[in-house]
């Protein structure tokens, strides 16, 4: 099972690229996750959809259409998922229509450095990828909080949240294999 684990961030430092790497590793068997960041598009603009498209964002498309599921790893920021993420679901989710998000499961967790975890980041990227027809999963929910306190070297180093990310793996896992 391939999936792709799209983190939110910009940030060299990002506590939620350390995130998806941490569910990189922690993959159950059978799947393997590959990163990509939403960097290196242009703000969204609607002239340029169709004979302008960005070759990055036909690219992330593509890699979208290839995988079996898909996690979405967001930031928060002023209680509101990141500009760069909204962007690029903006790109990978036009021209309207003709779109890889139709049916794909999709997984959504996140990080940040206060109490709530992205909480209400992840709230909104449901809700987006819901307009998609996405197939959201709903339950369970993961969020790391304090996750700046949590991570050492690039990765989660918390026992008791590697091991709820396991479970929200194989949650997410068996989501994909039931939408075959």
């Amino acid at each position: 099972m391939n999936i792709l684990a799209i983190y939110g961030s910009l940030s060299s430092t990002s506590i939620n690229k350390a995130l998806a790497k941490t569910a990189q590793a922690n993959a159950p068997e059978g799947m393997d996750i590959e990163l990509i960041g939403v960097g290196g598009l242009p703000l969204f603009n609607q002239d340029d959809e169709t004979d302008n498209y960005p070759t990055a964002a036909a690219e992330a498309k593509a890699k979208i259409a290839s995988a079996d599921g898909v996690l979405i790893v967001t930031p928060e920021y002023n209680r509101a998922p990141p500009g760069s993420l909204k962007n690029f679901l903006d790109w990978t989710s036009r021209p309207s229509g003709q779109h890889p998000w139709d049916g794909k499961p999709v997984g959504v967790l996140g990080a940040s450095d206060g109490m709530r975890g992205a909480s209400f980041a992840q709230y909104d990227i449901r809700r987006i990828v819901a307009y998609f027809n996405a197939r959201v999963m709903g339950q369970p929910e993961y969020y790391l909080a304090q996750g700046d306190t949590k991570i050492e070297n690039g990765v989660v180093t918390d026992e008791k949240s590697i091991e709820v990310l396991k479970r929200f793996l194989a949650a997410f896992k068996t989501h994909v294999e039931n939408g075959r």
